[in-house]
């Protein structure tokens, strides 16, 4: 009995992948060095899991066309969820840029970091104008001083084609200059 559920199952999966079309593709956002280097007044940040749109936080990417109307480039994927990754690129882009030990959250070292860095992004989306827009406010709220608020607006061009590996290549170097504007004005 058990045999035969599982073959009507796998049979039954089998033949909607087959009339499935083309699988989906996943995009992973290449990996790049920055190239600036800033002082910080903190040895050690703790980055909360950074807060995405409902579009962006989704594996599809998304692009705004005509009109502002944001929909999905079909069968594109994002290799990552996207506020998981986002959240490891800024972190590693801030140790990168500051020499800091940085870390999300939760905090695994023993000691308490010394200062607690929240995203909360807007806009995180591809135009058809070949931009690449990130938007939105971060929040600084060290052990001891004062707390900030700023918000930021990054735009870069999306080179190439605009095909996905432009789109995320571009998406790639705004979180590159939003961390680095980020040591710049909001940790120092």
């Amino acid at each position: 009995m058990l045999k035969t559920g599982t073959l009507a199952m796998l049979g039954a999966a089998a033949t909607l992948a087959a009339c499935g079309g083309t699988p989906d593709e996943r995009v992973a956002v290449p990996r790049t060095d920055p190239v600036q280097s800033q002082r910080i007044s903190y040895s050690t940040v703790a980055l909360r899991e950074v807060s995405l749109p409902t579009y962006a936080a989704s594996e599809e990417i998304y692009v705004s066309g005509p009109g502002g109307v944001i929909s999905p480039d079909e069968g594109l994927l994002w290799a990552d969820e996207p506020g998981r990754a986002i959240t490891l690129e800024l972190t590693r882009y801030l140790a990168q840029i500051t020499g800091a030990r940085v870390a999300s959250e939760p905090w695994p070292f023993v000691d308490r970091a010394q200062v607690e860095l929240e995203l909360r992004v807007e806009e995180m989306l591809a135009h058809v104008d070949g931009t690449f827009r990130l938007s939105g406010q971060y929040f600084v709220a060290p052990e001891n001083g004062r707390d900030r608020a700023n918000l930021f607006a990054v735009v870069v061009p999306i080179g190439g084609t605009f095909s996905a590996q432009d789109i995320a290549a571009a998406r790639g170097s705004a979180v590159r200059q939003l961390a680095g504007e980020i040591a710049a004005k909001g940790l120092r």
